[in-house]
């Protein structure tokens, strides 16, 4: 399965190559079969070497190489067969899909799970066509041929070896090791040609169309932006908007700020004598209500940084200096309900619409005494604010993929800060990303914005002249996080113009240049140099600074009869409403979003009807051993396959919804408890729907006991064990900091519980010191309660053996009927384990640095 996501990840440059005619189809693929052979001879001889003596294998060392070649073989089988699944998919979610039902039927039909004598006539061309049913007997005539299995028994002329392969319906004769050798050989020729024809004749996917604006529609295309957009101040002032909700406009001032990291161990190799790095150096300066002002500067002057420390998004470093509000000392858990952050990138969750986006950040951040008509009232007003309004039923999709255009997703963000009714809002570069056109309308809605009276402070880069003179205060820094201009820009930049050009040996502007490029260029380090200026010391000495630290002292008093910022509690809705909200998003999260509900039911339902025709009228049969191995087999094989498919699937989606949560959490909008009930109680509807189609199909079609308590049982065991597999999807992603690293750790444990599960091997022959692990082991718990509720309470007697079957389940597996309810008990522990850990994890730990 390595191999699926490694291909699909080079797939888009082959396809860009290919079609710039670079090379032909065939010389892309040979080298890929190629070189993968020699970490083919590495990883096998690995495992071989060091597992093949040790687990007791026959001694012989010709058998021991026989063994090697033919696991080299299954090796470069099973990548040719993914990497043409791969080549066919051409998206992760097709070519998943298609690759567990590739594996689930190789192994089903290998002749372990179900044997030769078992396999029904409709499925037995899935016998012969499977790669690992070639191997399998390759390997066991290999192994059980040899001396060391070469004894009398007593009740049989064969020797104990081909006695075990009778028993297991496996072939008894030697050259089947050749048989096997070939087949593979032609497997792994086979699956390479057709990945090669793959990649020759199919063409990738094409990716939706983002949504277009209504009202730009019809625009013609030879229009420049700023003619179309008028996004002066001046245009603006006249256009004043009321809002239905009252917010209490406020300043905010910082005065000497500070902020350091540890110094990085690179720097101290570099010879960096100092414990910390100074990011921000002594930067003072005040934001006023109505005022629309741009925080600017080369790339590491410290803009980001510095509207970060203000509005308390740094989960890292040290800060320093005095930061107020309306005149009283800045807390961040007040401060977070007066004030929104726009980020760069703009992360919103993709199933749901815009107005559900803004009706969702709404319903968590309004004050809980606002009602639901006002609510919507104001949603609407922000909407038209924001020229949302035509867009209000478009799904917002993924930034790149679907859904909407980079501008409407900047609109968005800003209306989703905007429905919390904040006094203060920073946004991290705005127009960052868009052409001049839609950068225009971005800066019309946030001039709009700063109209109804609010503080508005934007991170900008290289902005045009027209959005350059929409704001009407600048804080200009310098590479390594000092202040340089810190004032009103004027009419046509006026202002800041006069201070610059006051400043000797500075080059006057040009008529018609953008100021904002003239004054990046004419205060770079280099300038610094040749003038013999630093213009830090030169704005400390300046009136501009006078007047600004007076400014600052004014504003960091408290204005008579106002009070401190006082919030009753943290949040403003309560738990049980948070935990609502959360919900009610991921509702309709999971049902828009087919590709993973709809995909699940279906893998579910064909597995169902596989497993339903495979093992056909197998549940009736209990006169031998092997009868109980193939109904013990159909139950191992759904558990493991169904439920690592439901871990895996789950990830990609708990990944992007984590991704919103760091900045809903932010946001003050919940707390981490209701967020992880409502991730995690939206599955259990889904879940319970999956077990129960599984357990009707398979229960009905294998023709087990229909008695009410064994037929509940068996969906009980089903429903949780689907559900903890789930849930440990979901905790994997949550403890780790990316969804890679989160299937590497779960990948690892679905091995651990596979080998371990008392189908392999059954308790009662794992070495003693191993034993303790089956105990933890949960899919150990399910086989046990799924074979224990339907046999185990069985009198009789097996033909083969002269025992019953309750007995034989007892001394073969350890399974003992009356442990029933305490195994069940424990497969709800592990769900519950599991959640509580994915609600733990998500609470305590944080993977967004910034």
């Amino acid at each position: 399965m390595a191999e699926l996501a490694m291909s699909i990840a080079k797939l888009p440059v082959f396809y860009k190559q290919r079609d710039l005619l670079f090379y032909p189809a065939w010389a892309y693929a040979l080298p890929t079969w190629v070189l993968k052979i020699p970490i083919t001879f590495v990883e096998v001889g690995v495992w071989v070497f060091i597992t093949y003596y040790v687990i007791g294998f026959d001694p012989n060392v010709g058998r021991l190489f026989r063994h090697y070649l033919l696991l080299l073989l299954v090796n470069q089988m099973a990548s040719g067969l993914f990497r043409f699944i791969a080549a066919a998919g051409r998206n992760m979610i097709v070519a998943n899909t298609f690759g567990s039902f590739s594996l689930l039927m190789l192994l089903a039909l290998g002749g372990f799970i179900l044997s030769h004598d078992d396999v029904k006539k409709w499925w037995i061309w899935g016998y012969w066509s499977s790669p690992l049913m070639y191997a399998q007997n390759a390997i066991m005539v290999n192994e059980f041929l040899g001396k060391s299995w070469n004894k009398n028994v007593t009740y049989s002329t064969e020797s104990l070896g081909v006695e075990v392969l009778h028993s297991r319906g496996f072939f008894t004769d030697a050259h089947w090791y050749w048989i096997g050798t070939g087949a593979l050989l032609g497997f792994i020729i086979v699956f390479n040609i057709c990945y090669t024809l793959c990649l020759e004749y199919l063409n990738p996917y094409e990716n939706p169309q983002a949504v277009i604006s209504e009202e730009f529609g019809n625009a013609k295309t030879g229009e420049r932006g700023e003619e179309m957009v008028e996004v002066s101040a001046e245009a603006n002032h006249n256009k004043k908007k009321g809002m239905v909700l009252p917010f209490q406009p406020h300043s905010i001032t910082f005065d000497d700020i500070r902020y350091s990291v540890d110094m990085p161990e690179e720097m101290k190799s570099q010879g960096a004598l100092e414990d910390r790095l100074d990011l921000l150096k002594g930067v003072s300066g005040a934001f006023g209500p109505g005022v629309l002002t741009a925080l600017m500067g080369v790339s590491g002057a410290g803009k980001t940084t510095l509207m970060d420390v203000l509005a308390g998004r740094k989960t890292g470093g040290y800060i320093e200096g005095n930061i107020t509000i309306s005149g009283y000392p800045k807390k961040q858990e007040t401060f977070a309900r007066i004030s929104g952050y726009c980020e760069q990138n703009d992360i919103h969750s993709p199933h749901v619409t815009i107005y559900e986006s803004l009706l969702y950040s709404a319903w968590l951040r309004l004050p809980s005494d606002v009602n639901s008509e006002t609510r919507k009232m104001f949603i609407e007003e922000v909407m038209e604010l924001m020229e949302l309004i035509p867009l209000r039923d478009a799904l917002v999709g993924l930034p790149g993929v679907n859904g909407l255009s980079t501008e409407q997703r900047k609109r968005l963000t800003i209306a989703v800060e905007l429905v919390a009714n904040p006094s203060i809002i920073f946004m991290d570069e705005p127009t960052s990303g868009l052409d001049a056109r839609a950068a225009a309308i971005v800066m019309r809605t946030v001039r709009n914005t700063v109209d109804t009276g609010r503080t508005v402070v934007c991170t900008i880069h290289q902005p045009s002249i027209d959005i350059f003179e929409a704001f009407d205060e600048l804080l200009l820094m310098k590479r390594g996080g000092q202040e340089i201009y810190v004032g009103p820009l004027g009419r046509h930049s006026s202002h800041l113009i006069n201070y610059f050009e006051g400043i000797q040996g500075v080059n006057k502007i040009k008529d018609g240049y953008n100021p904002a490029t003239w004054m990046l260029e004419v205060s770079t380090m280099a300038q610094e140099v040749i003038l013999g200026v630093n213009f830090h010391e030169a704005y400390k000495n300046s009136d501009l600074y006078r007047r600004n630290k007076d400014l600052i002292k004014e504003l960091s008093q408290p204005v008579p009869g106002t009070k401190d910022l006082y919030f009753p509690t943290q949040y403003s809705q309560p738990f049980f409403t948070q935990f609502l909200a959360c919900l009610w998003k991921q509702r309709w999260s999971y049902w828009r979003n087919p590709p993973y509900t709809a995909v699940r039911f279906l893998f579910t339902t064909f597995i169902a009807l596989m497993f339903g025709t495979m093992f056909w009228d197998l549940g009736t049969k209990r006169t031998r051993q092997q009868d109980l191995f193939n109904a013990m087999g159909s139950m191992y094989a759904a558990v493991l396959f169904l439920g690592v498919q439901n871990a895996q699937s789950v990830q990609p989606v708990v990944v992007v919804e984590r991704t919103v949560f760091y900045r809903e959490r932010a946001a003050g909008m919940y707390s981490a408890l209701p967020y992880a009930f409502g991730q995690a109680l939206v599955e259990i509807p889904y879940v319970f729907a999956q077990a129960v189609v599984y357990g009707v199909i398979v229960y009905a079609m294998i023709g087990f006991e229909w008695t009410a308590a064994k037929f509940f049982w068996y969906l009980f065991f089903m429903f949780f064990t689907l559900l903890y597999f789930t849930f440990y999807g979901m905790m994997a992603v949550a403890a780790t900091p990316n969804q890679h690293i989160a299937s590497i750790v779960a990948a690892a444990f679905y091995g651990l519980w596979n080998l371990f599960s008392g189908f392999i091997v059954p308790r009662n022959r794992i070495p003693v010191w191993w034993r303790w692990y089956y105990w933890i082991c949960p899919v150990a718990w399910t086989l046990y309660g799924l074979v224990t509720s339907q046999f185990g309470d069985i009198q009789e007697k097996l033909l083969d053996s002269d025992v019953t079957v309750e007995a034989f389940l007892d001394y073969y597996f350890g399974f003992k009927h009356d442990f029933l309810g305490v195994v069940a008990a424990v497969i709800v522990a592990f769900v519950l384990l599991f959640f509580f850990i994915f609600a733990y994890a998500v609470k305590a730990l944080n993977f967004q640095r910034r």
